[in-house]
């Protein structure tokens, strides 16, 4: 079956991930740094076919963070991806960024959330904050808390944990979360994509209402009754978890389980670029390989929009 061209949505795309090279090269432009060819970027943006792991998956970043180091930058790639968004058929979309990782020159993370605010025209659009996996990064991770409640309802409607989730595990991030929910700043948290079920459920604990991925959930049959149960929905990325070897290949992707136990699914991008996909794409593969027929596609559509932060605002 054919996807259909509008009314689109993704509640779960990483703006570092999803710069197209057309913006890194006016990103470059403007900044007075070196403008790489087609080549060069797609080597430095785009997963390569042997990528190992989640961890690797994450350096592709690298370049596009150098490039989001300035309130206009920040500003015209929000802009720019709306755009290109909405030429995609999307009617909403939740963009999601970590504002610590755009402070290496100078700015604070409320300069760069109010200029990602400013990015977000003439589109229906919201910004997930990320707080990020790490070592040493406590303060920093309160500071994301602290602007994400200045900005709640004004461009921001949530926050979210991103990194290497093996390395740095769920459940050392109670305190963040539970700081949140103090302030009453909803949240997602990606779980279960290169950990297991234990990272779900300590997101869980924490209070997310969505979890990014979960794709691991399956492992625990107990979590999936509770998925069921509290209708918490999934943001599921089918092609970053085939990237990242999750899975093998996309044959292995248990899409058509995880829907037969009731769990409230959405498809998503995760990362357009690094990734090579759009919400469209992402639907047509899942269609194409588990026959799935109009009247399931429309469900996932209608799932998304259900799902979306901006209803809770």
């Amino acid at each position: 079956m054919e996807i259909p061209k509008k009314g689109l949505i993704d509640l779960h795309v990483h703006l570092d991930g999803s710069l197209s090279f057309d913006m890194a090269r006016e990103l470059a432009k403007m900044q007075g740094m070196e403008i790489k060819s087609e080549e060069a970027l797609k080597r430095l943006m785009v997963v390569p076919s042997d990528c190992q792991d989640l961890n690797d998956y994450l350096t592709k970043f690298d370049y596009s963070l150098e490039l989001l180091q300035t309130e206009k930058a920040i500003t015209y790639s929000v802009c720019e991806l709306l755009k290109i968004q909405k030429a995609q058929g999307l009617t909403y979309s939740e963009i999601r960024f970590a504002p610590q990782l755009h402070i290496r020159k100078g700015l604070r993370q409320e300069q760069v959330v109010a200029a990602a605010v400013r990015g977000l025209q003439g589109f229906s659009s919201s910004l997930i904050l990320c707080c990020m996996r790490g070592a040493d990064n406590q303060a920093l991770n309160l500071e994301t808390v602290e602007v994400a409640r200045e900005y709640l309802g004004k461009g921001v409607v949530a926050l979210d944990l991103a990194g290497a989730e093996t390395l740095f595990p769920t459940k050392k991030f109670e305190s963040i979360f539970r700081e949140a929910g103090r302030k009453g700043i909803p949240f997602t948290i990606h779980a279960g994509e290169a950990d297991g079920p234990e990272s779900i459920w300590a997101a869980l604990e924490f209070g997310a209402s969505r979890i990014g991925h979960g794709i691991r959930c399956l492992e625990d049959r107990t979590l999936v009754r509770r998925l069921e149960k509290d209708k918490i929905p999934l943001e599921l990325c089918p092609t970053s978890n085939i990237n990242t070897k999750v899975f093998k290949n996309i044959t292995d992707y248990p899409i058509l389980k995880i829907l037969d136990e009731g769990i409230k699914v959405t498809i998503n991008t995760d990362n357009m670029t690094v990734s090579n996909t759009t919400v469209r794409r992402e639907l047509q593969l899942l269609a194409d390989t588990f026959h799935l027929s109009e009247i399931e596609i429309g469900h996932l559509i209608k799932n998304a929009e259900e799902s979306m932060f901006e209803n809770k605002k």
